[in-house]
């Protein structure tokens, strides 16, 4: 790429380093090595998520340095800054686990103002873990300058006596060793080999699901976003990425341009196709947010019910992210969609070429010596798997995942928690019955606060044998590891009324994903009755971080998103 080719357009940092008024800024970057020369250049931040937090985050130094050099090699000037990360895994099922989806927001305030701030002329993201996609997605569609997102890459399979491992594993041995159904050792010894170096959860979880997503959002290159962390491919793309995103700030291309709602529902749809997270309804709802693009939880159905899914991924599937990349990536699934008149090709990606230009020589038909992906006429399921469930538990509506279950309705008693904590230890106690509709509340974006996920009561479900015979409904989130008969998102959530905050012990709750219904069956005049003798609760933080968040949080079924006035 030439670089004298770059600066065609008004940069916004000439605002900041040129002209005599202005001399004392350019004094400071004098400072940093910068020549006189350098301010004739795009000022390009590079937001770092790197840290040893977790494993998800711990390997993207070197693409951020990769990062580095693609900006310099095209005439850029980087400007590094760091973002947070809260590892979802670590944190489960403790107090952590409650700042996850506040670390969405941080991030998101990170890069807006660090790109404002300063004025950039463009930014790369680099993250890794769950919260580290949406944040930086919002971060970027708030300051609008040309912009691509890096995936840090998915991690490799554990391995222990011929198995592939990876952290759900570790989710559900806690219930299979509580069952009786392995022992102590064997608990350990998957523990200890479950997560075999650096990268992002393995499944189609919410890290891969969001990267994926972004991928068909047109924001990240092609096939990126299911490359392995420790794979040199992953450096390359890291690189490329760079000398994109400079590309795409000579020719004034911007995130506006490209998220539109075509492109939203793009991504839906290869969300669908890929079996991915429920946490994907909540984060889209907050990008579209961000993106100013009119966008509700009701279009997801209707994506939903147009789509199949085409991808035999875990969490209740066979396949992890790096066996999707092997059998042809997110481009393949989107080939297969687009020739089905299920994408919009002429939807603009970050290269400069459409949806329809970039998958030009992508086959028509997935190959026939693997079967990740399947063709159109012989998916997993005809139609998508996050399905929107709405009642009188849930008038604004909760989201449900519905792959893998032979039978996705269920009538049984509540069984009423207003912590994880209590509901993870009935479980563990064996005090949870085939046929029970399990409560867990106060875990909303207000009352939790922040929406905690619930992987280790779900795991445990699954390791107990009862994943498909009980229910569980909460209006907080679920990891994107979570399969069953489960609902979440519930909204309103219990903290502000919602009828879930009604549910008495042993009341009759039918969950039904072929109606799409979640109800409480119990007359409308004793639910007012309850309603008028509730009192909502104290807020379980007065001060810092998780106070502002709990007082500002918009419902689920609008993203929980903290600027909806």
């Amino acid at each position: 790429m030439d670089k004298k080719t770059i600066p065609i357009r008004p940069l916004r940092s000439d605002n900041i380093t040129q002209g005599k008024s202005r001399a004392p800024n350019r004094s400071m970057y004098y400072g940093m090595g910068y020549k006189e020369t350098d301010f004739g250049k795009p000022m390009v931040g590079v937001a770092n998520g790197h840290s040893t937090i977790t494993p998800c985050n711990s390997g993207l130094q070197k693409l951020a340095d990769a990062a580095v050099r693609g900006i310099e090699e095209a005439g850029g000037n980087p400007q590094i800054f760091g973002t947070p990360t809260i590892s979802d895994g670590m944190a489960m099922g403790t107090e952590g686990m409650k700042y996850s989806l506040v670390s969405r927001e941080v991030i998101a305030d990170c890069i807006e103002t660090c790109v404002q701030g300063q004025w950039m002329d463009g930014v790369l993201v680099v993250g890794g873990c769950d919260k580290n996609m949406p944040g930086g997605m919002m971060g970027i569609l708030r300051a609008n300058v040309p912009a691509i997102y890096v995936y840090g890459g998915t991690i490799l399979p554990g391995k222990w006596k011929g198995q592939d491992l990876n952290i759900v594993s570790v989710f559900e041995a806690v219930g299979q060793n509580a069952a009786g159904k392995i022992s102590d050792q064997e608990l350990k010894d998957i523990e200890q080999h479950a997560i075999p170096g650096t990268g992002s959860c393995g499944g189609m979880y919410t890290a891969n699901t969001m990267s994926s997503a972004f991928e068909a959002l047109g924001m990240s290159l092609p096939f990126s976003s299911t490359m392995a962390n420790p794979h040199d491919e992953k450096q390359n793309s890291a690189k490329e990425s760079a000398q994109v995103l400079m590309e795409a700030i000579r020719k004034d291309l911007k995130p506006r341009d490209i998220v539109t709602k075509k492109a939203l529902e793009n991504a839906v749809a290869v969300i669908m196709a890929t079996g991915g997270s429920t946490n994907a309804v909540l984060h889209f709802l907050a990008i579209a947010h961000a993106a100013e693009v009119e966008w509700t939880i009701d279009d997801f159905e209707r994506i939903r019910k147009r789509t199949p899914v085409l991808c035999d991924l875990k969490p209740s599937g066979k396949y992890l992210a790096v066996d999707l990349h092997e059998a042809g990536g997110i481009p393949q699934v989107m080939k297969v969609l687009l020739n089905a008149g299920l994408l919009h090709g002429d939807c603009m990606t970050i290269t400069g070429k459409t949806i329809a230009e970039t998958l030009k020589d992508i086959p028509a038909q997935p190959r026939k010596d693997q079967d990740v992906i399947r063709t159109i006429e012989n998916p997993m399921y005809k139609e998508g798997h996050l399905a929107i469930l709405k009642g009188n538990l849930s008038p604004e509506g909760a989201v449900a995942k519905i792959t893998g279950l032979k039978n996705p309705v269920i009538t049984g008693p509540a069984r009423v928690f207003d912590d994880e904590q209590s509901a993870l230890q009935a479980i563990l106690d064996g005090k949870i019955k085939a046929g029970d509709v399990m409560v867990l509340r106060y875990l909303g974006p207000k009352g939790g606060p922040g929406m905690p996920e619930m992987l280790a009561p779900t795991g445990a479900l699954i390791g107990a044998g009862l994943g498909e015979s009980v229910g569980l409904i909460t209006d907080g989130r679920f990891s994107g590891g979570t399969w069953g008969m489960v609902v979440g998102h519930v909204a309103p959530e219990a903290a502000a009324g919602g009828t879930i905050a009604f549910v008495k012990e042993g009341d009759s709750i039918t969950i039904d994903a072929h109606q799409l219904k979640l109800q409480l069956n119990v007359p409308d005049a004793e639910i007012q009755k309850r309603r008028a003798g509730w009192t909502a609760p104290e807020p379980r933080y007065t001060r810092g971080v998780q106070a502002k968040f709990a007082f500002n949080a918009s419902s689920a079924s609008k993203g929980a998103v903290l600027d909806l006035y």
